[in-house]
C-alpha cells in the first residue's frame, strides 16, 4: 500500500481508503462489515471514512485496535432526526460528541462538512470547527461537495481553521471535479479524498448491456437503487464500460483496479474511497495502489466513455 500526504496536514493516508456507507447500514451484514474493516487494516489501508448517520458498526469494528494505527474521518450535515441537521455551532458540537461516543474514540483525524449549509452563516460554521480543533477532539477539517464560491469564501476568512481535504464524487464516469475544484484545491493546499471512484459499482463491469441487473447488486436493491445514476445503466454506457474492461485486461488489471488507478493518476487525489460487501473485494481494490498504467490506455478509456450515446 502506498500513502499520500493529505493537503497541508501531517497525515499520510493510504491511496485506497475504506468507506462504510453501504456495508454498515445493513445490520444483517454486520459481521461481514467488521471482517472487511479488519481486512482493510491488514492490507495497510489506514484511511477509514464514515459519517454520523452510519458510523455505529465501525466503532465496534475498531474496538481493541490501536488508535494511532488508522486515520479516522467522519462527517456531519444530513439529518439525524427531524431537528438535528446542518452545520450550526450547536450541531457541530452536538454531532461531534455523539460521533466520538459511537466510534468509541477521543478524537477524529478529519471532520468533514458533508454538504454546504445555506441556512447557517459560513462564519459560524468555520468558527465552530475551529473551536473543535482547538479542543483536541478534531485534528483537521474538510468538506464534501461544496460549491466553488463557498470554498473560496471559506478560504478568505481570517483566524479560522483551514480545510485540508475535499470529498467529491470522481470517476471515469463523473468528472465534474475537473471543472475548477481540482485546480482551486491544489492552489489552496487541499487534497481530494474521492467517493464513488467506481461510479456506484458501474465500473466493476458487473452490469452487462441489455441484461437484467444482477440479483445481489446495488441496482437490484430497493434501499440502494435510488442513489444510483440510472443513466449509467443505459446500454450505450454499459457497452463503453465493457470496452474499458478490455483495455484494463491489456494492462493486466481488473476493471475496478484500472478505474481506481485512473482516479489516482491525478496528483491532487490523496485517496480513493471504496466500499465492499466481502473481504475479497477489499483485497482486489487495495492492489490498485502504486500501479502504473500506460497513459494512452487511460486516454482511450476516456474517449470510449465520452463517445457513448
Amino acid at each position: 500500500m502506498k500513502y499520500r500526504k493529505l493537503g497541508t496536514s501531517d497525515l499520510q493516508i493510504s491511496e485506497i481508503g475504506f468507506g462504510s456507507w453501504l456495508t454498515f447500514t445493513d445490520p444483517q451484514r454486520k459481521q461481514v462489515a467488521i471482517a472487511c474493516v479488519h481486512r482493510a487494516l491488514d492490507l495497510g489501508i489506514n484511511f477509514l471514512d464514515t459519517a454520523n448517520v452510519y458510523e455505529t458498526v465501525l466503532g465496534e469494528a475498531l474496538a481493541g485496535i490501536k488508535r494511532e494505527t488508522y486515520v479516522l474521518a467522519t462527517k456531519l450535515f444530513f439529518p439525524m432526526n427531524g431537528a438535528d441537521r446542518g452545520l450550526s455551532r450547536k450541531q457541530v458540537q452536538k454531532q461531534l460528541d455523539a460521533s466520538l461516543k459511537r466510534l468509541k474514540v477521543d478524537y477524529v483525524d478529519l471532520y468533514q462538512c458533508h454538504r454546504y449549509d445555506f441556512d447557517t452563516p459560513l462564519e459560524e460554521t468555520m468558527d465552530a470547527l475551529t473551536r473543535e480543533v482547538e479542543s483536541g477532539k478534531v485534528r483537521y477539517v474538510g468538506f464534501s461537495e461544496w460549491p466553488l464560491d463557498r470554498i473560496e469564501a471559506a478560504l478568505q476568512l481570517k483566524n479560522v481553521v483551514r480545510f485540508v481535504s475535499s470529498q467529491p464524487q470522481y470517476s471515469l464516469l463523473h468528472r465534474e471535479p475537473e471543472k475548477g475544484l481540482l485546480s482551486l484545491s491544489a492552489k489552496a493546499g487541499i487534497s481530494q479524498v474521492v467517493w464513488s471512484p467506481l461510479a456506484q459499482g458501474i465500473l466493476t463491469g458487473k452490469y452487462m448491456p441489455k441484461s437484467a441487473v444482477p440479483a445481489n447488486s446495488r441496482a437490484a436493491d430497493p434501499s440502494m437503487s435510488g442513489f444510483l445514476n440510472q443513466d449509467w445503466l443505459a446500454p450505450a454506457t454499459l457497452e463503453a464500460v465493457q470496452e474499458v474492461g478490455r483495455l484494463a485486461a491489456k494492462a493486466n488489471f481488473t476493471l475496478p483496479q484500472f478505474a481506481l488507478a485512473w482516479v489516482l493518476r491525478q496528483p491532487n487525489v490523496a485517496s480513493a474511497i471504496v466500499g465492499a460487501s466481502r473481504p475479497e473485494q477489499v483485497s482486489e481494490n487495495a492492489s490498485a495502489s502504486g500501479t502504473h498504467v500506460d497513459p494512452s490506455l487511460f486516454a482511450e478509456a476516456e474517449r470510449s466513455l465520452a463517445s457513448r450515446g
